[in-house]
């Protein structure tokens, strides 16, 4: 089986509400990598149940991801898009790698431990077992690299170990590639616009908290005018943003967005006041995200062009998947 050299494979769950952490910590960068990779982009609805989804709002969050893709500028036509469940593979590997993978392995996962939160007992067993999927899903298509988080770093490290650990124990030398991680750009970490320490997310109470892919051009410029700052001015140097959270967040979304870095906002605004730093950034995030949020709409108004590309490119997908799959059954013994 030809061995593959630059394949990326990546997922974003159908929880709803997609926002600028998501744009610009995974799909932003899943549209620049398809210049030198052969790329495969999931949505993730196997992982999303973990936690009970309504159905038809998994329906609808699962073509809103399919759509970011899509808007975002991924071409579904030279690359692939689809949704998990699509790919019988993706669950019968994770079965096996089950098998492979240590309960000591699962208890260091610390995504777990703050997702489950103290009333570990009533979590599913699926979101204690997400890891293993996730390896599953990067392995069924024997994925090279993986662009992440740096929350999904130790998922990705298991991923790794699994992979390592069932060529030594089935004497399959390197069948699965050590996947590598990809972590790019200034702002893979996006934070909350009403508290820079805390991660940006569709679960604060507070709208304000985010901008969404949802958001027309006056709601995104609204959000970033009342975004919390302090009343000192932007620094000169990064050292200046150790101790300010909310600045050095916006500081950083401005970087993403304008493909510099935090140094060189810093030259254009060090010593400004947010006064002047914020419509700077409503005017940058308007342009780059209002024909995105648009193209969505658009695309979200045809849900079945949107199901008809996920199935042509679940289609592609089980092609490279299920001769993995094949494999591996025969490397474990299965008649």
């Amino acid at each position: 089986m030809e061995k593959p050299t630059n394949r990326v494979f990546s997922g974003v769950q159908p929880t709803g509400n997609l926002h600028l952490g998501n744009y610009l910590g995974a799909i932003r960068n899943f549209v620049g990598l398809q210049d030198t990779h052969e790329c495969l982009y999931c949505v993730v609805d196997m992982h999303a149940i973990t936690v009970w989804q309504d159905p038809k709002e998994l329906t609808a969050n699962t073509r809103e991801v399919a759509a970011a893709y899509i808007a975002a500028g991924i071409n579904p036509e030279t690359h692939i898009i689809f949704n998990q469940s699509k790919v019988s593979a993706h669950a019968e590997l994770a079965w096996i790698l089950n098998c492979v993978v240590r309960i000591g392995w699962l208890n260091r996962m610390t995504q777990f431990k703050d997702k489950a939160g103290k009333d570990r007992e009533k979590a599913s067993v699926g979101l204690y077992d997400y890891p293993v999927l996730m390896a599953a899903d990067i392995l069924a298509y024997r994925a090279t690299h993986v662009p992440v988080g740096e929350d999904q770093k130790q998922h990705l490290e298991l991923s790794r170990d699994t992979a390592q650990k069932f060529n030594n124990d089935y004497g399959a030398e390197d069948f699965f590639p050590l996947p590598e991680p990809l972590i790019m750009g200034a702002a893979t970490r996006v934070m909350s616009l009403r508290d820079g320490t805390k991660k940006m997310s569709k679960s604060d109470p507070s709208a304000y908290s985010r901008i969404t892919l949802s958001d027309n051009a006056d709601e995104i410029a609204q959000k970033i005018r009342k975004a919390r700052t302090d009343p000192e001015p932007l620094p000169e140097a990064k050292d200046g943003l150790a101790e300010r959270p909310e600045a050095a967040n916006l500081v950083n979304i401005y970087a993403a967005l304008s493909d510099t870095t935090t140094e060189e906002v810093l030259k254009e605004f060090g010593g400004k006041m947010f006064s002047e730093f914020k419509p700077a950034l409503a005017d940058l995030a308007v342009d780059k995200l209002a024909p995105i949020t648009g193209e969505m709409k658009h695309l979200l108004a045809d849900p079945a062009y949107i199901d008809g590309e996920l199935e042509k490119g679940a289609e592609r997908a089980r092609a490279i998947a299920d001769p993995v799959l094949k494999r591996v059954k025969e490397i474990v013994g299965f008649i």
